[in-house]
């Protein structure tokens, strides 16, 4: 299986991509269960129209296919795959600052990209929830660790505890603010008009510590030209809303603006095991 996918990742990207377009339909045409989210989240969040429904299938697909090159391929052809970069000014005064940056990257475009184009450049410590298929976890870890200044942490007490002592340290982490978190761990607010559970971590992370939080993304390019890194700051909450809603306000705006390439077919909205449903129904 390894020997299959290394091949598979010296494949160009472009041509990656176009399989990718291919595997995106397979899939939905053969899951019930992913054209249900896929169509439930878009109209939720008023996205609609074959086209676009048409294009997020595309980019899902081509989100998989991409995956054996940027975990298996030698780091630096992986930076290399960025083409184009917007903002990483802020991510330099950020560090200036002292006090540690939080990376908020949400499924949109590759993220798996972005922490390894941070990591070319700065050390970041990026924290992951196990995948499903537990075979995949030790090569996802093995192609983020790769890069010498990557760190993978699980999402556990353990895991927000090196979180802490990266940011103490100055140095920037990385957290997928869209995951759902466990009991205790989030709030109901609204992402794109419909409660969500969403999570407090990177809240309280901030108020501990003091670090700046930028909001980053690798939206990919046309035709498998590769990828434009954008880092951006983060909105302050508009009293009175929240710093959750207002994550959650940030997300939705830079989602607007490459909606094809987020992770739609995500069940966001799903209620945790113990958690109340919202309104408490």
């Amino acid at each position: 299986m390894l020997f299959l996918l290394r091949l598979v990742a010296r494949l160009p990207l472009p041509l990656l991509h176009g399989f990718g377009v291919i595997l995106g339909w397979i899939v939905y045409l053969l899951s019930p269960r992913y054209r249900k989210y896929l169509k439930l989240n878009l109209d939720t969040a008023g996205l609609r129209g074959s086209r676009l429904r048409s294009a997020v299938i595309a980019e899902t697909g081509k989100g998989v296919m991409e995956l054996p090159a940027v975990w298996l391929r030698p780091h630096d052809e992986v930076v290399r795959l960025v083409v184009e970069a917007s903002g990483w000014e802020h991510i330099e005064q950020a560090a200036k600052h002292g006090k540690g940056i939080v990376i908020v990257a949400p499924h949109l475009g590759s993220w798996e990209v972005t922490g390894q184009y941070i990591a070319g450049r700065t050390p970041i410590t990026v924290m992951y929830s196990p995948p499903k298929m537990k075979s995949l976890e030790p090569l996802m870890l093995a192609g983020r660790n790769r890069a010498t200044a990557m760190r993978s942490v699980r999402a556990d007490l353990g895991g927000v505890r090196a979180l802490l002592k990266a940011l103490r340290r100055g140095e920037a982490i990385g957290v997928l603010p869209d995951q759902v978190p466990g009991v205790g761990d989030g709030e109901w607010v609204d992402f794109f008009g419909r409660p969500a559970y969403t999570m407090t971590l990177i809240g309280r992370l901030i108020e501990q510590t003091g670090a700046t939080p930028l909001l980053c993304y690798s939206e990919r390019l046309p035709w498998g030209r590769g990828y434009r890194f954008v880092a951006e700051p983060m909105p302050s909450p508009r009293p009175p809303e929240s710093p959750v809603r207002a994550l959650n306000r940030s997300v939705e705006h830079a989602i607007r603006r490459c909606p094809a390439q987020y992770l739609w077919a995500y069940n966001r909205y799903k209620v945790p095991a113990g958690v109340q449903p919202p309104g408490g129904r």
